[in-house]
Formats: structure tokens, sequence, C-alpha cells
């Protein structure tokens, strides 16, 4: 690749590497930290090669998308500055060949033309020649033995763990510009293709190695930046991820635009590069894509969310950590569609369908949340009465093929959205979020098993159709959630199930098949809220800003629209309002 090349495509800054660099504005924080206490985190190569001189023998591991030639090529020359004698193992010589990698992984890949695979169930060891895993030594003739790349600690040296890091966001900005690969490929595929086979395949290997390795790491290392490099001890970072998990801390969010995408977060979220053309999404807390800044003496360090999840899970679930394991089942996510567009008209699949096509297990089951709405906002959700399933499918399938338009309204019912409404939507459900919306959606987890029927002819940001998926729509579309039906069972209706002096608790009930539950906290001064051992994900969805203190006396403030977690260990916290306005909290937790 010349080095015209871009190295990343967005318009979005990569996150500073230390506070002083990130710009101060009032309201949202794109950047959210905790703080890890003083001296925690180092920065730069020299620093970290100081460190591996001092153990001799080191296995730089990590994740895919880090740019590992840099990496080796700063150590090699800190090194030879030094007059170091030195023997540097570049692991990825170990891996089979692309070919082999591909026929090995073809089973996940799903069909070529589709954006789903199905979840591996392969590991990390299977991409290596095992005689080169054991057939790689340390050389007892030089003073520092280094072997580097992803899954360097399988070949077992008597070695301290070096673990470099890459967020998803970054990752995605660096394969759209072409200049990662996948994990055993020597080039860059479509688009399409690299990301399915992250999200299928490598992600879900990568993960499973990281989760085996998490309290074997000596050192973390956050490699997002192309120059700079930040670190941290993994005792420091694991005793930070024990003191998150009792108490109340954000992830970071990252934003995308979209062929939809509206202007409301541009607006409200000034550290957002105002040069994007829209954006329209944000992940709060979609914890597979979302990770976790650490601060120490200015420094900032990014650790992937899951991290949390593989050392305190149940500090986290508390009485669901059995249920759900290491995976964080609730999802916050903005769909900004001010000024913007409709979304596609949508379902999501049935669990059985999600697990058995596509290796997930649980599925989309998701909530509109209306935090900000312009007059004339709707919301499309379930069929009109007279739905006919076959000439519903007739007009999408023709209209796929022949550019026609759709009368949607003919056949899904388009109901008025107003501030604080909350719209369900449970798997086989039809749906879409109309224009003039800023949506807090609300759901379990999974987020990319969305199929469209009719997206409005529209093309993506790319200039490409988007894909339409009318089969797998028509597998799982539940029929029967039409008519009256519809008002009654999947539009909320708020009731008062506590309120005191100022206060009032207000529980906005959802569908049977939603495993999680929401209450809105309406309040003047303060409350006081117990977690009866369960995890809370919480949003102030009206007011400017409030503070949280949790039983161990930690406190954070929060701005309007920022998404906050109380792990279910916290105990107990206390809101209190820093303005004059009434503010309104968001509740969402497991049943």
């Amino acid at each position: 690749m010349s080095i015209e090349e871009p190295l990343r495509k967005t318009e979005q800054e990569i996150m500073p590497d230390r506070i002083n660099k990130i710009k101060t504005v009032e309201g949202y924080d794109i950047y959210p930290y905790f703080n890890l206490g003083d001296h925690k985190i180092f920065s730069g190569v020299t620093s970290l090669c100081d460190y591996i001189i001092k153990h001799q023998t080191v296995a730089i591991d990590g994740y895919a998308g880090v740019y590992w030639d840099r990496l080796i090529s700063a150590i090699t020359n800190e090194f030879q500055l030094r007059g170091v004698k030195m023997n540097l193992v570049d692991f990825s010589n170990a891996l089979k060949s692309e070919e082999e990698i591909i026929s090995l992984t073809a089973p996940f890949m799903g069909q070529e033309d589709s954006v789903w695979g199905n979840k591996t169930t392969l590991t990390l060891r299977d991409y290596f020649v095992e005689d080169f895993l054991k057939s790689t030594l340390p050389n007892k003739d030089v003073s520092v033995n280094i072997l580097v790349g992803p899954g360097a600690a399988l070949a077992g040296w008597a070695a301290k763990v070096i673990y470099v890091d890459m967020p998803k966001n970054e990752l995605q900005h660096r394969m759209s510009a072409g200049s990662i690969c996948n994990l055993g490929m020597r080039t860059p595929q479509e688009q399409m293709e690299m990301y399915k086979r992250f999200y299928f395949i490598d992600w879900v290997i990568l993960n499973e190695h990281k989760k085996q390795l998490c309290n074997l790491i000596d050192v973390f290392v956050d490699a997002q930046w192309e120059g700079p490099i930040n670190w941290a001890f993994g005792d420091d970072v694991r005793d930070g991820l024990a003191k998150m998990s009792n108490t109340v801390f954000r992830a970071r969010p990252w934003f995308a635009p979209g062929a939809w995408g509206g202007q409301w977060m541009k607006k409200h979220m000034p550290q957002l590069d105002q040069n994007e053309v829209n954006y329209a999404w944000s992940f709060e807390l979609i914890v597979p894509e979302n990770g976790i800044v650490f601060q120490s003496s200015g420094l900032l360090l990014e650790v992937s969310f899951d991290m949390l999840m593989f050392t305190q899970h149940e500090n986290i679930l508390g009485r669901h950590a059995e249920k759900f394991g290491m995976e964080f089942p609730i999802r916050f996510d903005f769909l900004d569609t001010f000024d913007g567009g409709n979304l596609s008209i949508q379902c999501h699949p049935s669990l059985d369908y999600i697990q058995k096509q596509f290796g997930e297990t649980i599925t989309q089951d998701e909530t509109y949340y209306i935090l900000d709405c312009k007059e004339n906002a709707s919301v499309y959700l379930g069929f009109q009465e007279d739905i006919n399933e076959n000439d519903f499918r007739k007009v999408l399938e023709e209209s796929n093929q022949d550019g026609i338009e759709v009368d949607i309204e003919k056949y899904v019912q388009v109901h008025q959205a107003k501030k604080h409404d909350l719209f369900l939507i449970p798997n086989r459900t039809i749906h879409s979020a109309g224009a003039q919306n800023l949506v807090l959606e609300i759901s379990a987890t999974p987020y990319i098993f969305t199929f469209k029927m009719y997206d409005w002819l529209r093309l993506d940001l790319n200039g490409k159709p988007r894909p339409i998926n009318i089969e797998h729509a028509f597998k799982n579309l539940d029929f029967s959630r039409k008519g009256a039906q519809v008002q009654q069972e999947l539009i909320a209706k708020p009731t008062v199930i506590a309120q005191g002096d100022g206060y009032t608790c207000c529980h906005l009930p959802t569908h049977q098949d939603h495993f999680y539950d929401v209450h809105r906290l309406d309040f003047d001064a303060s409350v006081t809220v117990e977690t009866n051992g369960v995890c809370h994900v919480l949003m102030l969805v009206e007011g400017v800003s409030i503070s949280v203190t949790t039983a161990n006396g930690s406190s954070l403030i929060f701005q309007y629209a920022e998404t906050f977690v109380i792990p279910a260990a916290a105990g107990s916290y206390t809101i209190v309002n820093q303005s004059n306005q009434k503010a309104k909290v968001i509740k969402a937790f497991l049943k």
C-alpha cells in the first residue's frame, strides 16, 4: 500500500491518546473514561521496550486490525538504536496458507451474496501449522526474544504476555480504507465480505482467545492510533475492571453515518465531526463493539467491553449471570432520522431461526423509545387488519426487481410518535422508524440481523443498492400482529407503580417475549434505587444533567442522552437532579 492511501476511511477523528487533546464542551461527552489511579498508564514504544528488556522474553499477542508491521518496525528500530541483540519472530509465518484458511472457514461464510454467515466453531489454533507452533523457540544467544502477532501466546513460551488491542470502530474505519486484512488473509476483500468474515469468524475466534488469556496478560497495549501507543500493566487493568464492576460507569459510544441518517446527534453532540454527512447510529451500548476507556495521569487507554464481562460478569449481571454467562444482554443505541429518512421496512428473526441459521444464542427483540421528535414523526408497526400475505410478498418482489414504489401504508400501520412513547417490537414484527425521530432503541444485544423488505428504492452512501431480504423475512413475519391488536399489545401503556415527594416511577411494560423491562424515573430533586441483584442500564431522557452515587461512595455526572450502567453488585444508587427542571431517567433491566 502506498503512503498516499488513507489508513482509515471516515470523517471522524481517532479518540485522543490523552485528556488535554479532547475538545471541552458542555453536554454529551463522546469520550467518557474511568479513573485508574495515578501513573498507571504509560506512553510510547520506548517505555514498552524498557519493559521488554527487563523481562527478556515476551509474546506480543493481540487482535485483528492492528498495524503489526508498524509495531514490529518501531520495536526493531528501538532495539537497534540501543544496540541490543534481538530475536524477533513474526508469528504470522506460522499461519496456514490463505487457501487453507478460506477452505477452513467456508462453512461459516454463508451464501456468497448474503450479508450473513454463521457463528464459527473454529478456534485460533486451527489457523496455525501445529509443527511450527512446536518448533518456534527462543534463541538463547540473544538478549531479547520477541514472538509477535495474533495467537503468539499459543506457542507456549515461558514469556511475559503483551496483548495489543484494537477498538471495533477503528478496526472498521481501517477496513473501509482497505488498510487491513482479515485474519490469515494477505489482501483486503470487498467490504461486505470483510465485515462478514470479521463478525462471524475472526471476532468470535479472537474474542475466545482473549477470554482464555485475560487473566494471564501482563501488559495491555492500546494501538488505535497511527503513531503512539499507550499501555498499562495487566494487574492494574484488571483491578480497574473489578472496581468498575461495583459502581457506575459508561462505555465509550461511537457513531456511524447511514443512508437514512439524520442531524440530531450532530447538533446536540458538538464533539462529533461536523463534516460527516449525517449520523444514523450511535453505538451507545452495543457491547460486542464498544470499548471502555481508562484514564491515568492524563493518558487514555481503551480495552474492549468484553474484558469486563470475561473478568467480572457475575458482578455485572448478578442473579442473571448464570443465564447469560459472559454476554451482556441489553443494548442501547440511537437511530437518528431528524431531517433524514425512514428506516427500511423490516423484521428480525425468531429465536429458533437465529440460533439455527446464524449460531446466535438470543434474538433481536427491540423497543423504540422516542427520545425526541418533530410533530410529523411516525413509527411503522404491525400490519393492517386486511393484510394478505401473498399480495404483500408479490408487491415487495416486484418493487425489488423492477424498482417500483410501494404504497407501504396499504399494508403496514403508521403511528404518530410522541416524546417518551415506547413502541414494542418483539421478533417477527414488521416495523420501521419514520423520519424526524431520535429513537433510543432498547433491545436485546444482537444487532445485525435485520431482514429488509422495502427500502424506499434508495441507495447506500456508496451509491449501491442496500440488500433486500424478502426470503428471510417471510420465513419469520408474524402476520397475526395486525389491526387493533397492534395498539393493544405493541404500544406500551405507562402505569405509575411508585411515587413520593416529587418522585414518580412509571412502568412502561414490554412485550411478554422481551426478557427485559423498562421503568422511567421522574423526579424533581433525587431518587434512590436498589439493584436487587440486577444490572440496570439507564439514560437521562429529559433534563440537563444528573449525578449518580453508588453505595460505595463513587460518583459520576451524566448529561442529557448519555447512557450509563449500574452493575448488579453496586447494590444501590442515588440520582440527584442538577437542574431546575424535572429529570426523567429511563431504566432498562432484566426481568
